[in-house]
């Protein structure tokens, strides 16, 4: 009498066998030459008029890159079959268990073990990747091709374009290192892209050539360094050549207290959690993220993201103190004070027609937002407008007191409507000459009549910290700094002297 569950196990088998093989646009025949089978056997398994073997099953597997599924299948099968396996010997009659080397003809490069290290020090990533490699080809190897891609701001190609553009991935910074066992190995570029690089390792140097003949094995490892201001908050291994084993490693200083996570696609699936979860040690002052998987399938991508819920860059906030505030503000791109731009009325954008310029010069006030923001801590809130970049166009951002992860407001052609009777004093620091604070008279609310990309003008009511922190940009497209807002008898203080710093404004 037939076992039902035989039965399904079986099915199950063949379905994926079939499933994989179309997938991969293979006939039976092509799948048979590659796997070293018969044309018929092949045929005869997938229509389950012979049993599998797990030789079969692992060979399936490996030529159409299943990630493991085939074998898997399989192995439901045989334990339909036999039962469990255990840790004994298998027991007579199971089938004998293909070589764990064997690999197609057509192999060529394997990667045995990858392992890729991402630390982050005083505001630099330093990458670092060991491969073993065995060449399971016909013929030698003599050099590897590295690709390094960098992207600031996911998600935002528009953005990410223009920042490399203005600050592009160079050769110097990377400071590319590579070796292959004890020998160093020379490098040639194959692209160089602002953003992206590929790079051929050569198997030589100077002094040798040392090709990866057939059969043989080696390990190469290569690092390289990237600032802050250029990778984004993700590192990602692709899975270009059959791999046994990939790790990753994530290491943050703990004062950071970062959040890591990771999602996982490949040809067949879309983006999804990762299969097995991270692990999270503490190391010192370090905090330490591991992962691995076995047998990643082909064109297979993992994706690990962070965030940092504390200071992201405590080196650079421990030597703050030793330069001036304008000169840490004038270093990062901000327009200071006595500069023309800044004593002119800035001109309007005519909406829609100029929504593209709009676009991109709100792109570089945010840009130059986050440059801002990764070096001063703004507990009362922060605004930028173009002239302070050196831009004589309309347009600023604004973002909240303590605003956290919220989107700064964006102001296209604004113009004050309105205005409470009511006032207050309060301390306002700029950008633009940061080294002193000014006591600033402003109203408790102000009426805002402002316009989007699309042309449409919307009057904006904003109150207490965003009303004074707002008619403080506006300010800027008008030509006026906020010491012009100051009573004639009003004295601007040294900033040591202000001791208000991180605190919002009271009301």
């Amino acid at each position: 009498m037939t076992n039902p569950l035989v039965e399904r196990a079986a099915d199950a088998f063949a379905a994926a066998l079939r499933d994989w093989r179309v997938r991969r646009a293979l006939s039976k025949k092509q799948l048979a030459a590659e796997m070293g089978f018969d044309p018929s056997y092949v045929s005869h398994v997938e229509a389950k008029r012979h049993r599998p073997t797990e030789d079969f099953a692992r060979r399936a597997d490996t030529v159409l890159s299943a990630g493991g599924e085939i074998l898997q299948r399989y192995r439901e099968y045989d334990e339909a079959r036999h039962g469990p396996r255990t840790a004994a010997q298998p027991r007579a009659g199971r089938d004998q268990v293909v070589p764990e080397q064997w690999l197609p003809h057509t192999a060529g490069l394997l990667v045995e073990r990858e392992q890729a290290g991402l630390s982050y020090r005083d505001g630099e990533y330093r990458c670092v990747v060991l491969r073993d490699l065995y060449n399971a080809g016909a013929d030698p190897v003599t050099r590897y091709l590295v690709r390094i891609s960098v992207d600031r701001y996911p998600g935002e190609p528009e953005r990410s374009n223009r920042h490399y553009r203005d600050h592009p991935l160079t050769w110097t910074e990377l400071d590319l290192d590579a070796r292959c066992g004890e020998e160093p190995m020379h490098w040639r570029p194959k692209h160089d892209r602002d953003a992206f690089k590929e790079i051929w390792l050569l198997f030589e140097n100077d002094s040798a050539r040392f090709p990866l003949y057939p059969g043989q094995r080696a390990t190469i490892e290569y690092a390289y360094t990237v600032g802050e201001d250029k990778w984004g908050h993700w590192f990602q291994r692709a899975v270009r050549l059959p791999t046994r084993n990939l790790t990753v490693r994530l290491d943050f200083p703990a004062e950071t207290r970062p959040v890591v996570w990771g999602v996982e696609t490949s040809l067949t699936a879309e983006a999804g959690p990762l299969r097995t979860p991270m692990t999270e040690t503490r190391d010192g002052d370090r905090v330490v993220f591991d992962w691995s998987t076995s047998n990643p399938p082909l064109n297979a991508r993992y994706r690990l993201e962070w965030r940092f819920r504390g200071n992201a860059n405590p080196a650079a906030a421990r030597r703050r103190p030793e330069r001036r505030p304008s000169d840490l503000m004038s270093e990062i791109g901000i327009v200071q004070r006595g500069a023309p731009v800044l004593e002119r009325p800035a001109r309007w954008f005519d909406l829609p027609d100029q929504a593209a310029l709009a676009r991109d010069v709100v792109g570089r006030l945010l840009d130059a937002l986050e440059r801002v923001s990764a070096v001063h801590e703004f507990g009362k809130g922060m605004g930028l407008a173009a002239p302070q970049l050196g831009i004589g166009w309309a347009a600023a951002v604004v973002r909240a007191p303590h605003g956290g992860e919220a989107e700064p407001v964006v102001l296209l052609n604004p113009r004050v409507v309105g205005e409470s009777v009511d006032r207050d004093d309060q301390y306002e620091g700029c950008l633009s000459f940061f080294d002193v604070r000014g006591l600033v008279p402003r109203p408790l609310l102000i009426e805002l009549e402002h316009e989007d990309l699309g042309g449409k003008r919307t009057v904006t009511t904003f109150n207490q910290a965003m009303a004074r922190l707002v008619a403080h940009e506006v300010d800027h497209l008008g030509g006026l700094l906020y010491s012009d807002r100051m009573p004639t008898d009003g004295q601007l203080i040294p900033v040591e002297q202000y001791d208000e710093h991180g605190r919002p404004w009271q009301y």
